[in-house]
């Protein structure tokens, strides 16, 4: 079916082929740039065919840093910085799991193809170890330290834990640090991103001293 030279997507569930196929799409990419810059835990529970593979292959797509694919889309607007990040994908619609031996035998598929491009270590024998093992060297070859927009002790204004003047990504990241610290009962110092102060101290009044050593050789130090 066609509309104005523009295909309808019938059964396609792939961004990539949906957006170089000519097919007619209605732009939900700025709901996709909020949904990930965000620091909330979403779960999504629909029926078969609302497009929840799409809105999969879609995140694939923007965080592979595949620009070109948004082009007239919100996307474009949105997004300035492009990064590209490992995705591992998961598609469990690839056939049906009427044993445990079909689930562990395709879990087992997916890992083996994360391996070849990341390496294995002969002690990682469950999926588990062998995902973390994976997660971790994907990171170790791809990834970067954490942008938080400046060095912790800089004391500038864009330090300030919910600054303007740093990207949109770099606030997200504190706003991500934020949240986990909070969750386990640390409250955050305003002025500076990386504060943090126990709210209920079990000793408030206790006080340690670390003796800070410079590096240079002293007595009874090696």
């Amino acid at each position: 079916m066609e509309l104005s030279g523009r295909r309808y997507p019938i059964g396609i569930q792939n961004f990539e082929q949906l957006r170089t196929r000519n097919c007619v799409y209605v732009d939900k990419t700025e709901l996709v740039y909020k949904l990930v810059n965000t620091d909330q835990i979403y779960f999504f529970s629909r029926p078969r065919r609302f497009g929840k593979s799409l809105l999969v292959s879609t995140l694939e797509a923007y965080f592979q840093g595949k620009k070109e694919l948004f082009e007239g889309l919100a996307m474009e607007r949105l997004e300035q910085e492009w990064e590209v990040c490992p995705v591992l994908h998961v598609d469990f619609s690839l056939t049906k799991y009427t044993e445990l031996r079909d689930l562990t035998g395709q879990l087992n598929l997916f890992l083996s193809r994360w391996e070849e491009i990341y390496g294995k270590k002969e002690e990682e024998e469950g999926a588990a170890e062998r995902l973390q093992g994976i997660i971790l060297r994907a990171y170790a070859k791809t990834g970067k330290p954490v942008d938080m927009g400046g060095h912790h002790d800089l004391l500038d204004p864009s330090s300030t834990t919910d600054s303007t003047l740093v990207t949109p990504s770099q606030r997200r990241n504190r706003m991500i640090l934020k949240t986990a610290f909070e969750k386990q009962g640390f409250a955050n110092y305003a002025p500076e991103w990386w504060h943090y102060r126990l709210l209920n101290e079990p000793e408030p009044t206790l006080h340690y001293y670390f003796p800070v050593w410079d590096g240079m050789t002293s007595a009874g130090r090696p």
